[in-house]
């Protein structure tokens, strides 16, 4: 048994509820093609309902009543810190389906990220950023989110380089569960000149409709963030504003991989419609990962799974290859950079940033 944690209701279920569907489909698999150890892969689901004292609260469950070997699971940095810390303590592995930021696993040993870090996206972004001759921007950032304020510092660290020598004109910030953003960007309005573009560093529940707000207070400057924005949420709240729309994601169903198509393909067939956001593809990652592990380690013993976690090495996941380095448990992933064009998210080039601030 594997236990999950994930938001299946509140800000983030988005993308936790698609992030779940991928974990339960690659259960699925793994029980068809002989389970793992040569048992049955079963998935033990909480919804930690986007809040960090039930997270703390069924991670505890999953820990002491449930008593689980290994844990997967969360899509958010703070929300993850909360059941890492548990598992950490317990010494139960536990992988990070979607958490980006690289502090994640200062937590301990047991503790692996599935996804890049935010020093990686970010950089992804301001060299796009460069590329485009954009010199100056506004900066909007949810300030109370661990992983977009750090996204936000890791964007201007690389931005404001020699190489691109951008400048950040103006910064304003908000809280999660705002709805209503008019302040900052009427401040953003009467800049003058305007800047290049805005790089707003926001989550799935906030970003559409900060983008709709945006076009509706005049401001036509494009605009540019990270995986917050891989979300339904981003099309069906901003519509039409969200055309032109520029994010660093990770791969998975994006462009034409083998792996990627093989998993759209299977993901449709199992619940009807296409996967709706890549969090799908991690959540099957993150399964198939440490169902690898734990048959490499031949055991379900946590130090035994956590080293073979760490000597990961090739791993072809469907979000890209996985593999750890001696003493790091982040992997050396690609960022997808995403435009909005025609209302649907369209791959603009997969690849790794000239240069990566320091997490």
């Amino acid at each position: 048994m594997i236990g999950c944690v994930y938001n299946l209701t509140g800000d983030y279920q988005s993308i936790d509820n698609p992030a779940r569907d991928g974990s339960l489909l690659a259960a699925k698999e793994l029980s068809a093609a002989g389970g793992i150890l040569g048992r049955p892969v079963t998935l033990q689901v909480y919804d930690g309902k986007s809040d960090l004292t039930e997270i703390s609260n069924v991670t505890r469950r999953l820990i002491d009543d449930d008593q689980v070997p290994v844990l997967v699971g969360l899509t958010d940095t703070s929300y993850f810190q909360a059941a890492g810390q548990l598992a950490q303590e317990a010494g139960l592995p536990m992988i990070d389906i979607g958490g980006t930021a690289p502090i994640i696993t200062a937590i301990g040993d047991f503790i692996f990220m599935l996804p890049f870090g935010d020093n990686v996206q970010a950089a992804v972004a301001a060299e796009y950023a460069g590329e485009q001759g954009y010199a100056t921007c506004a900066i909007l950032k949810d300030d109370q989110s661990d992983y977009t304020l750090f996204l936000a510092q890791y964007f201007q660290d690389r931005f404001t380089m020699e190489d691109i020598g951008g400048e950040v004109v103006a910064e304003s910030s908000y809280a999660a569960g705002d709805s209503d953003f008019s302040g900052q960007l009427t401040e953003f309005a009467n800049l003058d000149p305007q800047p290049d573009f805005l790089f707003i560093s926001a989550g799935p529940n906030e970003i559409g409709t900060i983008v709709k707000q945006v076009r509706d207070n005049g401001i036509e400057i494009p605009i540019i963030g990270g995986d917050g924005y891989d979300t339904p949420l981003l099309l069906e709240l901003a519509g039409e504003a969200a055309e032109g729309t520029v994010f660093t994601t990770h791969e998975g169903i994006y462009g034409d991989s083998e792996l990627g198509a093989i998993f759209n393909a299977a993901y449709e067939a199992e619940y009807g419609a296409p996967p709706p956001a890549v969090f799908s593809a991690l959540g099957y990652d993150g399964i198939k990962l440490m169902a690898d592990a734990i048959n490499r380690a031949g055991s379900l013993d946590g130090a035994a799974v956590r080293d073979a976690l760490a000597a990961t090495n090739g791993f072809q996941g469907v979000t890209g290859t996985i593999s750890y380095d001696p003493g790091v448990r982040i992997p050396n992933k690609s960022v997808a950079l995403i435009k909005v064009e025609g209302g649907v998210f369209t791959l603009l080039e997969i690849g790794l940033p000239a240069v990566v601030p320091p997490a």
